[in-house]
């Protein structure tokens, strides 16, 4: 299997058109077309990493922090990317990375925290907007179900946990071909009336050009009459953050313990909150402050992310009990959904999929 085809289904869990704009997601280093032999995942990517994929006969590293993320002007020796960089290269090493398209997909990183945490009927915190649009075509009423079919194997009509959602309407068209035209209904210079369906499609508006063209392989018309319209809906298939409720209420102090419990830390950051008992808690995973106000109109009692500012924390405080638990340790637990989604793809392939054992995390805690 190539490296290319695993890469093609990560995206088609986490596409690369949701990721911030800023953002460097997808191919870092290496062969796209080369034969993947076996895997690693980590969180981060430095010289130890590289060194266990050496070890592990890995030509694939799949990681969620980009290697690049700013641009490079040189590759020299003694710098310290440009040497994990010419250890890739030498070593036939491809890296991958999904960054912020991993956290605003389903199932994606703050989903396995609120997993992790034991979150039920766990949805998005805040789902992201504009990046959809509506595509209007008209078909004639014979090649309805070709051309719908061909828009949806694309990519079009996702609605959540429904697929191929569509509307239609039945109406008249009309045209009169050109002497050079080449209608498929009626003869050139005739005005011609034709029975036609109005075929409305949500599309993801980085799925649009490979919509379009397979709507227009797939129409009989020489000219396809099509529409495309902006929205600003909130677009329910991806989002930022997640939410959900615990099975049972806890006090504030049960709930910071069960946290240290379930997330493996010892050591965290929080402000008091108001309420008596924990209920619905809001997560992100990684750098999720932002967030803090949506958490709070949500009505969830607890807030956990990372990299909280101090005055973060004092506009939480008597508001919600925001927690914040570590950059790495609420990222963390993504590598093994990703480690099980790969094990089911790759079945018939003898490519051995790790997970780094030793850490990434840079911070250190001081104990005296």
């Amino acid at each position: 299997m190539t490296i290319d085809k695993i890469t093609k289904y990560i995206e088609s869990w986490a596409p690369k058109g949701i990721a911030w704009d800023r953002d460097n997601v997808g191919l870092q280093v290496g062969f796209s077309k080369a034969l993947a032999r076996n895997i690693l995942l980590c969180l981060d990517v430095n010289e130890f990493v590289v060194e266990d994929a050496i070890k592990k006969k890995c030509n694939l590293i799949i990681s969620h922090h980009p290697l690049l993320f700013n641009s490079i002007r040189k590759i020299s020796s003694g710098d310290k990317t440009s040497d994990i960089l010419i250890k890739l290269i030498k070593n036939d090493i491809t890296v991958y990375s999904a960054h912020t398209n991993l956290d605003f997909a389903k199932d994606g990183v703050s989903f396995q925290l609120a997993k992790k945490l034991g979150l039920k009927s766990i949805r998005f915190l805040k789902n992201i907007s504009e990046n959809l649009t509506k595509l209007v075509v008209f078909v004639p009423a014979g090649f309805t179900e070709k051309v719908a079919e061909a828009i949806h194997k694309n990519g079009g009509g996702i609605i959540g946990e429904y697929s191929n959602c569509s509307f239609r309407i039945l109406g008249k068209g009309t045209f009169r071909g050109s002497d050079n035209s080449n209608p498929a209904i009626g003869k050139k210079g005739n005005l011609e009336f034709a029975d036609e369906v109005r075929l409305e499609v949500l599309v993801n508006t980085f799925d649009l050009p490979a919509v379009i063209a397979a709507m227009k392989q797939a129409h009989p018309y020489e000219e396809v009459a099509y529409d495309i319209y902006p929205l600003k809906n909130e677009n329910v298939n991806y989002g930022m953050g997640a939410i959900g409720n615990l099975e049972i209420e806890l006090t504030p102090k049960q709930f910071l313990d069960y946290v240290s419990k379930k997330l493996g830390v010892k050591n965290f950051r929080y402000s008091q909150g108001t309420n008596i008992k924990i209920k619905t808690v809001a997560v992100c995973g990684g750098s999720g402050s932002d967030l803090l106000s949506t958490a709070i109109q949500n009505s969830a009692d607890a807030f956990i992310t990372s990299d909280v500012k101090y005055h973060t924390f004092l506009d939480a405080e008597n508001r919600i009990l925001l927690i914040d638990a570590g950059h790495y340790e609420t990222e963390i637990f993504v590598l093994d959904e990703i480690e099980r989604r790969l094990k089911n793809f790759i079945t018939e392939s003898k490519i051995e999929i790790f997970k780094f054992k030793g850490t990434t995390n840079p911070v250190c805690f001081y104990n005296n």
